[in-house]
């Protein structure tokens, strides 16, 4: 069992950074990709980001490509998400996930989840 706890969250204004933490607990953290997805009002979960196990591989969706970077340390059973020139169109909760598959960013593949934390952009 894995338990998954978000941090970072809050409100900021349009072109500025936040940066999410996860910390996970147990471990076996180095075993999991760790991914990254974010939910909106009214609107299904979408991928954002993820991270393999030990090499530190990234994937990003398009929409977050050149202004998010995800990163792990697995020494802090943590996963980061640094999110710079943000948009009002971030405004989310943001969710990390862990999955004990190959990098995916199909929500069924993903084990694990954290309750969330919400990001709030105004423009």
């Amino acid at each position: 069992q894995v338990q998954l706890v978000e941090s970072g969250g809050g409100l900021v204004q349009a072109g500025g950074s936040l940066r999410l933490s996860c910390v996970a607990s147990g471990r076996t953290f180095s075993t999991y990709s760790m991914g990254w997805f974010r939910q909106s009002p009214g609107k299904q979960r979408d991928f954002v980001a993820v991270i393999t196990r030990t090499l530190g591989t990234t994937y990003y969706a398009d929409s977050v490509k050149g202004r998010f970077t995800i990163s792990r340390d697995n020494a802090k059973n943590t996963v980061y998400l640094q999110m710079n020139s943000l948009k009002p169109e971030d405004t989310a909760v943001y969710y990390c996930a862990a999955s004990q598959r190959l990098p995916s960013g199909v929500i069924k593949d993903y084990d694990y989840w954290g309750q969330g934390v919400q990001v709030t952009v105004s423009s």
